[in-house]
Parts: structure tokens; sequence; C-alpha cells
């Protein structure tokens, strides 16, 4: 239709010859032509006019028609996959958007080229910053005894916490080339985690309990310490003084291991819950306590989404808040791992 609309005035100059013509021949007295013959004109020429446009259309609007389907479509080597142009004005529209491919992909190139240069300098000063705050940590060690000191190491530890985060944000991109995944006991990870959030937990007077068996998963040491330490820091940052942190293992009925961290905080509300994993939501309990970021939460999710962890949360208002950890019963590469080294042997 829309075809023939841009068509439309071509059309009816035709119509207007057609008739001009027919009006001709009938008050022209010179003319003779019988009322069956003039209609046997109109028809054929008619005819022969939408045999015509018939043609046209389906020879220029082939180009068109590609167009069409790829913006509904589109995929990364689109400009590949369109119909080469046969007419002038498609040449014309099909050299527009390869200029204007050509121009994106170079923005893209610069803007990945110094996205990479901020990634890389934020490193670099992530990996700097560190070398002061070790020396802050040993000056802190050497005071055991110092209650000024313990009240500093409390406050260094938050802040060597975001800045670990922000270390891992950067290699967050990189995570499938720095997988490694291997067998691990799941509370011997919690407890590391654990001991390093001590001076933060006596400072609170909080317990840490651990309940179940210490069982094995697959699953990567690192990225897996990742995601408990964001779930440890929001239990020890919400819990009340001389409250209690439980970490319990167990299975699932389809034979997965779980994971449960639960504080005796002040919960969740209901409504919030299904967005506490949503990048920046911070809820209520994070505007009262003017400390959350939404980032924890979040982080944790996509980590556990690319190493195969799935997490879900339950609390009750006032009662506290449980967040469990599922893994897998098997992991699918290290499966393909083993049965390659066992046909190689």
């Amino acid at each position: 239709m829309r075809y023939f609309r841009s068509m439309l005035s071509w059309i009816l100059l035709v119509v207007l010859l057609l008739g001009m013509t027919d009006l001709l021949i009938v008050l022209d007295k010179g003319i003779s032509v019988q009322a069956n013959s003039l209609v046997y004109l109109n028809a054929l020429f008619l005819l022969v006019f939408a045999v015509f446009v018939i043609w046209r259309y389906r020879k220029e609007m082939k180009y068109t028609t590609k167009l069409t389907v790829l913006a509904r479509e589109m995929h990364d080597d689109w400009l590949e996959a369109l119909e080469r142009p046969e007419q002038a004005r498609d040449e014309m529209v099909d050299e527009l958007l390869e200029a204007i491919d050509e121009y994106y992909k170079r923005k893209l190139s610069d803007l990945r080229q110094t996205r990479l240069l901020e990634s890389d300098a934020l490193a670099s000063w992530i990996h700097e910053i560190k070398a002061p705050l070790t020396a802050m940590k040993l000056i802190m060690d050497a005071h055991p005894h110092d209650p000024a000191m313990r009240t500093i190491e409390t406050e260094w530890l938050r802040m060597y916490l975001l800045v670990d985060r922000q270390l891992y944000i950067t290699r967050l991109p990189s995570l499938e080339s720095d997988y490694m995944p291997e067998e691990t006991p799941i509370q011997g990870l919690a407890a590391k985690e654990v001991r390093e959030l001590t001076s933060w937990c006596l400072a609170k007077n909080l317990a840490v309990e651990f309940e179940g068996e210490n069982v094995e998963v697959t699953t990567d040491r690192k990225w897996c310490r990742f995601i408990l330490r964001q779930i440890l820091v929001n239990a020890v940052k919400y819990s009340p003084e001389g409250g209690t942190i439980r970490v319990e293992t167990g299975r699932t009925p389809a034979g997965h291991t779980v994971l449960v961290i639960q504080d005796e905080g002040p919960g969740i509300p209901a409504h919030d819950l299904p967005r506490i994993f949503d990048k920046g939501f911070t809820g209520g309990q994070g505007r009262i306590h003017n400390a959350a970021t939404g980032l924890g939460l979040y982080l944790a999710r996509v980590v556990g989404e690319k190493i195969g962890v799935t997490l879900a949360a339950e609390s009750v208002l006032g009662e506290g808040t449980a967040l469990r950890l599922t893994f897998t019963a098997g992991n699918a590469f290290e499966t393909v791992r083993k049965e390659m080294y066992k046909a190689s042997r």
C-alpha cells in the first residue's frame, strides 16, 4: 500500500491521459470508434498498465522489502544480509546505510577503547590503594589492645570491602575466561568470609553459627566467595547488636546443595522482596540506614547466573532475612572435562 501511495500521482496521470483520450475520441467527429471497441481499448490499456505496475512493484520493492524484514529481525551482520540494490534510488540508500554502519562502528570502537582505558586505570588505582590499606592493617595488628585501633579497624574493613568489590566489578566482563570450577567444601568458603568480617562482627557483638554438613560443591572458589561476601556483608550490616547469623547447608529433593544464610535483622517488606536483586534497588531499610548502594545483591545475582548458583530470598518483616544459594548437583563443564580426561587415558 505504501508503494501504491507513493505512485499515486503517476497512476492519476495515466488515468487522466486515458480519460482525455476517450473524451477526444468521443467529441472528435472525424474519429469513428464504436462503443464496444472503446471499452475494449480502455480495458486492454488498463490491463497492460496493471501488469506494468505489478512488475515494477516487484522490481522496485525487492530492496525495500528486505529493509522491512531487517527492521523487524535486526542482527549483527545485517548489512551483509541486505539485498544488493538494482535501482539508482536504492543504491543511494545502500550507500547511506553503509556510511552509517561504518560511522557507528567507529564510534563503538572509540567507546570501547575509552571504557577499556578507564577500566585499566580503575584497576590500577585499586591495586595501588591496596598498598596503603595493607600498611594500615599491619599497623592495627601491631596494636591489638588499643580500643581506638579496633574502632578504626571496623571502618577500615568497610573501606577494604568497597575497594575489593570494585575490583571484582572491573573483572566481571572477563569472568568466563577466569572461571575455574573445582570441588570445594561450601561451609569452608563461608567460614573464610566470616573470618574476613571478624572485626565488624566483634564491634556489633554478633555470633555466627554453622549448621549442617560441610558439603562439597563444584564451583569457582574465588567467585563463589565473592557471592558469599556480598550476602554476609548485608547480614552483618542489618543485624542488631548481639544478634546471631546462621549459616546452614542442606539438600533439595532434586539433590542440589543449598546454603542458607539467615540474619535477625529488620526483614524485608513483601512488596520489596521481588526487587532486592535489581540494580540500584535499596528498599525501605536501605533508605533508613542510608548506607545501601543497591549493588551487592545485584552483583551476587549476576555472578551467580554466570557460575551456576541460584539466589533466592525469604523474609518476614521484623524477624530477619534468609538468603538461599542453590548449587546444581553436577556441573556440566566439569562433567565434560572429566569425560575427556578419562577418554584420553
